[in-house]
């Protein structure tokens, strides 16, 4: 998984309300392999019914960050969904909220789920409104999203154990490989630093 640290973007305005994951992808695409077709896959009933849907949009190639409408990636556990918008370039979803699932399913994905208040969402929206080519920064070490021709900052609000995953390029797995070390010298009953033995035990 490639790591995730600064990156800025103008925005894909999405607003549409409970956008589920059959929307992002449907059920037939969800056994694609490859990045291309899952990249074919994102949105792909929507784009075949709506030739002017915002993603073919000319002005939204290349834009990494979806400026959502509320509960984005609801609906059924589909892991393919964040795996059908990072391979069609997407690296953050601005939303005010995000179904459970689909919200976990990102975060061990590298897609980053930002939520913010209606507040800062309709900040964000009206800057959007008034400048659509406004370029917005996510700095996730900083923890910030920022919109500096606006003098908008806001604290990220990501679990910092997977906020440190993604910013390391890593999954839970190549966490746990990581600490095999230790975690050998726990389970043979080892002496080993009381901080390290809590955090192996979850504590």
């Amino acid at each position: 998984m490639d790591k995730i640290r600064a990156f800025s973007s103008t925005l894909i305005p999405m607003l549409i309300a409970n956008v589920d994951t059959d929307q992002i992808i449907p059920a037939q695409f969800v056994s694609s392999r490859t990045t291309e077709e899952f990249a074919h896959a994102l949105f792909r009933n929507r784009r075949d019914r709506d030739p002017e849907f915002i993603l073919d949009q000319p002005a939204m190639q290349g834009r990494s960050i979806i400026l959502a409408g509320p509960n984005f990636g609801c609906g059924s556990s589909r892991e393919a969904a964040p795996w059908a918008l990072v391979a069609g370039g997407i690296r953050a979803v601005i939303s005010t909220g995000f179904g459970d699932i689909f919200n976990n399913n990102s975060l061990k994905n590298g897609l980053l789920p930002i939520v913010v208040s209606e507040t800062e969402h309709e900040r964000l929206r009206s800057v959007a409104a008034a400048d659509p080519d406004v370029e917005v920064t996510v700095d996730l070490p900083g923890n910030t999203l920022s919109v500096p021709a606006h003098g908008i900052t806001i604290e990220l609000r990501i679990d910092p154990f997977y906020r440190h995953l993604l910013i390391s390029g890593m999954d839970e797995l190549d966490y746990l490989l990581s600490h095999v070390a230790e975690i050998e010298q726990y389970e043979a009953g080892d002496a080993i630093h009381p901080t390290t033995r809590a955090k192996l035990a979850g504590r």
